[in-house]
């Protein structure tokens, strides 16, 4: 069966972005491979606001996007499907589907939270950057139930980001 892995950038104090959602703060390390990271997926799945910061970003060559959302319309973005019922049986179809790659949870927090609550995340990647940004969207929106990890791999990069891949026990 296909993973839905969480793999996302945060702050050292818990945000995945600013207060208006800006990722401004977000530095790369040359050091992260990021082509060997979007050949581990074909399909990316995204919340209402984290598509709508950037919309073309999300029309990747080679996946299928699908954006979770009761309030956009498909016929607005044909390029991408629109989920708006029944989220949860389509994306654990999404997940029994017959595909080699795996399924990249992108954002945001409130999806996070409602799919790591339905057990539907399989790992979750952490690139922790070195900043505090004091206040923002966190990576887990309250309330939630506990879900416990465990720690796959981690790597430290010379800009400070620490890498953290962990399993969904």
């Amino acid at each position: 069966m296909r993973q839905i892995r969480c793999q996302l950038a945060m702050s050292l104090d818990g945000f995945i972005a600013g207060p208006k959602g800006e990722a401004d703060w977000i530095e790369t390390d040359p050091q992260i491979d990021f082509s060997t990271i979007y050949q581990r997926y074909d399909t990316l799945l995204v919340g209402r606001k984290t598509f709508l910061t950037a919309p073309s970003a999300f029309c990747m060559p080679g996946m299928k996007t699908f954006v979770l959302s009761r309030t956009l319309r498909q016929s607005d973005y044909p390029k991408v499907t629109i989920l708006a019922d029944d989220c949860e049986k389509k994306i654990a179809d999404l997940r029994a589907a017959k595909s080699q790659k795996d399924i990249w949870l992108f954002g945001g927090g409130k999806l996070f939270r409602s799919l790591l609550d339905a057990n539907l995340v399989d790992a979750v990647e952490v690139a922790i950057s070195p900043v505090m940004l004091g206040e923002g969207i966190r990576l887990l929106e309250p309330p939630g139930m506990r879900a416990k990890l465990k720690l796959t791999s981690h790597k430290i990069y010379p800009s400070g980001i620490v890498g953290l891949e962990y399993a969904v026990a």
